[in-house]
């Protein structure tokens, strides 16, 4: 008998994704690379990417992109902080989407690396019984995340779009 492909739902923390990719590469996040990546372990049953809305022409084709690739893009106001950097606030929004998701799957695939997550993933481990993957920035994914998650997939490689050693 085939077993019946694992039902998949994936999560992005945008803001988290694209700071810590600058940060550690100087480069972007290849969403193309990764949906091919997932789509090939399984069925992706929901996707969303969470990201802060400025309404700028580049930010509104990079939110076309994601929605072209497959994802749901929901947004929140832009907020500046004083540092320069933008502050979208999904933590909650992301978690009540997993909790909510979380009986319906097999994996949840979790792209950030915030620490304020590990108490989400194992809520939903112990919960649902769902297994947790997290793909963040090696060394700027919190430990505490990483420990939690059933699988850490360091973001690197072919995930990276123009990236140079």
């Amino acid at each position: 008998m085939v077993e019946a492909p694992k039902k998949i739902a994936l999560f992005v923390d945008v803001q988290n994704i694209y700071y810590t990719v600058k940060e550690a590469y100087n480069c972007h996040f290849n969403y193309s690379v990764f949906w091919d990546q997932i789509c090939s372990r399984g069925e992706i049953v929901k996707a969303n990417a969470y990201a802060v809305n400025r309404g700028d022409r580049k930010q509104l084709q990079f939110q076309q992109i994601l929605k072209n690739i497959g994802f749901e893009v929901k947004l929140k106001p832009f907020i500046q902080r004083s540092d320069g950097s933008a502050k979208a606030d999904w933590d909650v929004g992301i978690t009540i989407d997993v909790i909510d998701c979380a009986p319906e799957v097999d994996i949840v695939i979790l792209a950030s690396g915030d620490g304020d997550f590990d108490i989400l993933v194992e809520k939903i481990q112990d919960r649902y019984g769902v297994q947790v993957e997290v793909y963040g920035v090696p060394n700027l994914t919190a430990n505490s995340l990483i420990q939690a998650a059933d699988q850490y997939n360091p973001i690197e490689g072919n995930l990276l779009l123009g990236y140079q050693k």
